[in-house]
């Protein structure tokens, strides 16, 4: 399936990774938030992603912030990729505001046990399942890492929130469910519950995160609804839930989801969007289209691309790996060779015998870049280091290594060429022949370009020399 199911890159150092989302820092100083494919239920990431399903929240959440930019601020500057926002760095309040309109749901559970009274909002007794409030409600929950229902009064004395920030919270939170329960009674949708999430920047609270996404929010078909209240289905990833709940083995939940059911719940986050939007998905739109000439479009590579456009990254990467900070003067003399090809280059520093477990945070990142790269291992004496990279990444390793004399040369390239199976790694003793090996490694149409006018620059060069010495 084409789907996005991790992003990283050695450009964007990652901030957080979430359940879905995973946030970056922008070289503007900004964060960049990745919703990718993942499907997350009953507190645990599924091993099969749904196809779309980033780019559907990511478009609805842009959508739902442009309708309620008149009530509150938001905190995004730009849509990048369908799977890609902009957004500003703002300080996060650790507090969930929930808004319920209907007596489901974990709220329906605790009602059926006796509980009256709910993060300080009581219910009357004799209520129905999927029931309305006359009003909708607002019951706060704080962000740890289980949330726990609370009081508007114990936030505040708890220290999560002032009275007066609170209050503004509340307020703006039943504005925006009006204004999305309005909207989505005219698609024939009903508003459950929701919840949003603010923050401060610049001290003035704006809202943050999504919103009124399948994922945040409990949506039902008014049409089901209104034949059978108590049955209503939920549109979103209760489909999911419910198919895990039926197909449990020894007591567990399923990992992974058949094609079938990944697809059937692919279509439903595609109608939603259809419906809430008016327009099918674009990039799902594109995808079909191209389907019969290419068999798929690539999402890591459009986002890819959208990002390169945006500025955000350069198209390639070259890490530069010393073993040591003494390497640091040769790594230079690699890097310079670099200059005026726009690839992104960096330098490292880990020793293979010294602190080589480093070596696996680093690989995390090489090995599901979204751009192609090319690591250059800079090491003198025994090529340790060339060899424990290689061994660990899934892309070119090139060493090069600095040496005194040729016995220290010799020494180095001894055991370069001895490397056990399953360390393919390369040695280039010149910096600039490891430069030009790396750009042509990375195999980019316009680096091949580039690198063809090189040649042909070269070769003009020395005609050139050859008829002056013949005329000579």
């Amino acid at each position: 399936m084409n789907t996005l199911t991790h992003f990283a890159s050695p450009q964007l150092p990652l901030l957080h990774r979430g359940k879905v989302r995973d946030s970056l820092r922008a070289p503007s100083g900004d964060r960049l938030i990745i919703v990718t494919d993942r499907l997350s239920a009953f507190d645990s990431v599924l091993e099969t992603a749904i196809p779309h399903k980033g780019a559907v929240l990511n478009g609805l959440a842009n959508f739902w912030f442009e309708k309620t930019a008149h009530i509150i601020p938001n905190h995004v500057i730009k849509l990048v990729d369908a799977n890609a926002m902009l957004v500003k760095e703002a300080e996060p309040i650790k507090v969930e505001m929930i808004v319920r309109q209907y007596l489901t749901g974990s709220m329906w559970r605790g009602y059926q046990e006796g509980q009256r009274t709910f993060s300080g909002v009581t219910v009357p007794d004799g209520l129905t399942k999927n029931q309305p409030f006359p009003q909708a409600i607002v019951t706060p929950t704080t962000k740890e890492e289980s949330d726990r229902e609370i009081t508007p009064e114990n936030l505040v004395s708890e220290g999560w929130v002032t009275k007066e920030l609170y209050d503004q919270m509340a307020v703006k939170s039943q504005m925006l469910f009006a204004v999305g329960s309005q909207l989505l009674a005219e698609k024939g949708i009903i508003l459950v519950d929701t919840k949003y999430e603010f923050g401060l920047l610049n001290g003035k609270l704006i809202l943050i995160d999504e919103m009124h996404t399948p994922d945040s929010s409990r949506f039902w078909a008014a049409e089901d609804y209104a034949r059978n209240p108590e049955t209503a289905e939920q549109m979103d990833k209760e489909y999911v839930r419910q198919w895990l709940i039926a197909n449990k083995k020894d007591g567990k939940y399923l990992r992974a989801l058949t094609p079938e059911v990944a697809q059937e719940a692919s279509r439903r986050y595609l109608d939603i969007y259809q419906r809430i939007v008016g327009q099918a998905l674009p990039t799902a739109e594109t995808e079909a289209a191209d389907a019969p000439h290419t068999g798929r479009q690539d999402a890591r590579a459009r986002l890819l691309a959208n990002l390169v456009q945006a500025g955000m990254i350069k198209d390639a990467w070259v890490n530069i790996v010393m073993g040591s900070p003494a390497d640091k003067e040769h790594c230079e003399k690699i890097r310079q060779q670099f200059e005026g090809y726009d690839v992104f280059t960096q330098l490292r520093v880990t020793s293979a015998h010294k602190n080589g477990e480093a070596i696996a945070g680093m690989a995390e990142i090489w090995n599901n870049s979204i751009e192609p790269g090319v690591i250059i291992a800079v090491a003198g004496l025994s090529n340790g280091l060339g060899g424990a990279l290689a061994a660990n990444v899934n892309v070119p390793v090139i060493s090069c290594p600095p040496y005194k004399d040729y016995a220290e040369l010799a020494m180095n390239l001894n055991s370069s060429v001895i490397m056990p199976s399953g360390t393919p790694n390369l040695t280039v003793v010149r910096p600039d022949n490891a430069a030009q090996g790396a750009l042509r490694a990375l195999n980019l149409p316009r680096l091949r370009e580039r690198l063809n006018k090189d040649i042909l620059a070269t070769k003009a060069k020395l005609r050139a020399a050859d008829e002056e010495l013949r005329i000579l």
